[in-house]
Parts: C-alpha cells; sequence; structure tokens
C-alpha cells in the first residue's frame, strides 16, 4: 500500500507539472491560433522554459497580425531578453502605422532600448507637445532688464531620437537664444513693442540641430520689465571711484603728515644743536681770556653790542628768543 501511494504522489505531481507547461500552453496556442497569430505548442513551451512570458509575447503578437504588421516571435523574444518593453513598441509600431509615420520593429526596439519612451514620440509626432522654458533675464543696450517666458512647440523626430538631445537642450538653446536677442536691442522699447521679434530671430537660428525634436514655433508668453541694471552699475562704479579716490587722498594726507613730522624732527634736531654751541660760547670765551686771545674791553664791548641788539630787537617788536613752542604753530 505504501509503494502505491508513492506512485500516486508522483503521478499527482507529474500531472500539475505537466498541466502547468501544457495546460496554460494549449490555451495560449488555442488563443493565438483563433486570432490568427500562429504560435507553435511546443514554441510556447520552450518560451517558458526560457523564463519568458509566453502570455505576453502571445498577446503580443495577436496585437500585431491583427493591426496589420508582421513581427516573428523571435524578435518579440529577443527584445524582452534585451531588457525592453515589449507591449509599448507594439502599441507603438500600431500608432504609427495608423499615422502613416515609417516606423520598423528595428528602430523602434532601438529607441526603447535607448531609454526613450516611443510611444509617446510616435504620439508627439501626431500631436505636438508644448513645453515652458523658466523664467530668463536678459539687458538690453539701454540697460534695462527685461524678463520673458517662452512656450516651444516642438514635434518628435523619430529619425534622431537615437542620439539626439532632449528637452533640456531645447530649452537651453531657446534661452540663450531670447538673452542674446534682448542683448542685441538698442532699447527695451523695441522688445516691449515687438515681442515676436525674439521668436523669430530664435527660430532663424535652427536650435533644433542634433536634437530628437523639431521646432515648430516659439511663442513670447510674457515679457516684464526688471531693474535698471544699468544705472546700478553705473552707481556702484561711482561708487567705487568715489572710495579709490578717498584712498588716495588719504594716501597723500598720509605722507603730508610724515614729511610735517620729519621736519619738525629735522626742526628740532637743528635748535639742539644750537643750544649745544650756544653753550660752548661761555667755555669759548673763558678760554679766550686764560690764553689772552680777548680782553676785559673786548668783552664789554661786546655785552654793550647784544645790549643794543635787544634793545632794536624790543623797538622793532621781535623776540630775542626763540620759543620752540610758538615757532611749531
Amino acid at each position: 500500500m505504501a509503494f502505491e501511494h508513492v506512485i500516486l504522489i508522483i503521478l499527482l505531481i507529474a500531472a500539475i507539472i505537466l498541466f502547468y507547461f501544457v495546460g496554460s500552453a494549449v490555451s495560449l496556442w488555442i488563443q493565438g491560433l483563433v486570432s490568427g497569430a500562429r504560435v507553435g505548442l511546443f514554441n510556447i513551451i520552450f518560451i517558458r522554459l526560457r523564463k519568458i512570458s509566453p502570455k505576453l509575447i502571445v498577446n503580443a503578437k495577436i496585437m500585431a497580425v491583427k493591426a496589420g504588421i508582421d513581427i516573428s516571435t523571435n524578435d518579440l523574444e529577443s527584445h524582452y531578453l534585451a531588457g525592453g518593453d515589449v507591449m509599448r513598441v507594439i502599441q507603438a509600431l500600431i500608432a504609427a502605422d495608423k499615422a502613416n509615420i515609417d516606423l520598423k520593429f528595428n528602430r523602434a526596439a532601438a529607441i526603447d532600448l535607448a531609454g526613450r519612451n516611443v510611444l509617446e514620440a510616435v504620439q508627439m509626432s501626431v500631436n505636438p507637445k508644448v513645453i515652458e522654458t523658466p523664467l530668463v533675464a536678459a539687458m538690453a543696450k539701454d540697460g534695462i532688464q527685461l524678463k520673458a517666458i517662452s512656450r516651444v512647440t516642438v514635434r518628435a523626430n523619430i529619425d534622431r531620437l537615437v542620439g539626439g538631445a532632449g528637452e533640456e537642450t531645447i530649452l537651453a538653446r531657446v534661452g540663450e537664444g531670447i538673452v542674446t536677442t534682448i542683448g542685441s536691442s538698442e532699447s527695451h522699447k523695441n522688445v516691449l513693442e515687438n515681442p515676436d521679434s525674439i521668436s523669430k530671430r530664435v527660430l532663424e537660428k535652427g536650435l533644433d540641430a542634433g536634437t530628437a525634436y523639431e521646432i515648430l514655433s516659439i511663442d513670447i508668453a510674457d515679457v516684464d520689465v526688471g531693474k535698471n541694471i544699468g544705472a546700478e552699475l553705473e552707481t556702484d562704479r561711482a561708487e567705487a571711484d568715489k572710495k579709490i579716490a578717498q584712498a588716495k587722498a588719504e594716501e597723500r594726507r598720509a605722507m603730508a603728515y610724515a614729511a610735517e613730522q620729519e621736519m619738525r624732527a629735522k626742526v628740532q634736531e637743528m635748535r639742539a644743536k644750537v643750544v649745544e654751541n650756544e653753550a660752548q660760547v661761555p667755555l669759548a670765551i673763558a678760554e679766550a681770556f686764560k690764553k689772552g686771545n680777548l680782553g676785559i674791553m673786548d668783552y664789554y664791548r661786546m655785552q654793550n653790542i647784544q645790549a643794543d641788539t635787544g634793545m632794536r630787537d624790543t623797538i622793532g617788536g621781535k623776540e630775542t628768543k626763540i620759543d620752540p613752542d610758538k615757532s611749531d604753530e
């Protein structure tokens, strides 16, 4: 009895495995058969063994066949194993076929594997997308700042989706074109009067070169007047010139003060020498008396001359002595 139970369990497990691989495969095979998408029964089993969802492959095949698109099962499996989105590629091919856009499976798969949404790209080819640039500030030649916002209408270019630049490049180029156009204007009033001149000049530059999109139109949504940057620059320049002039004046004053102090030091030094020399006069007179070079009468005569000179200076309003404090003033 135990042996028979083991046989029954083995048969039951085998039946479950057989139903898992064959039962669902038969259901998908019949579904594909009645839909006109012929996928072999053993091929469905092998798809499961390759760890690919048979239901996904069969449904994609049925969707393509119903839309009149001929795609082999191997191509679908290869794209799935490469990490692509099979259903999105099929949907993109169907949308492109309905819109009379020439799009092959290999190109659609390459676009999908490149990380781009191929279905969205096809939809953008039929229905262009509007992207809005951030606020762009630029200064005209008269020094007035202008702030502009533009709306760019783009259409996906299927042929340049692989390797082409994205929306960020479009926005950057349009912003650069707006800055250049405003900067080349003689007056901000010209831009305010004709804002469409910005879009015309920017559109003429061919900003969509090398991108995955084709620019259809550039429309200026809003233009506002900003700061008077020219006046601010002139004010800052005048303030800087003022500080430079003050610094130079302070430097000249410091140099003059240093020269004055140096001159006063020299005067004080000369006065000290005069005082020192005057102190030597009595010693020289005494020495002359000892050597007999100066007589008493000569000495009295010299005293009389000094007294007469002092009297004349007093009468003339002059001081006979030098006051160091007053001479410094």
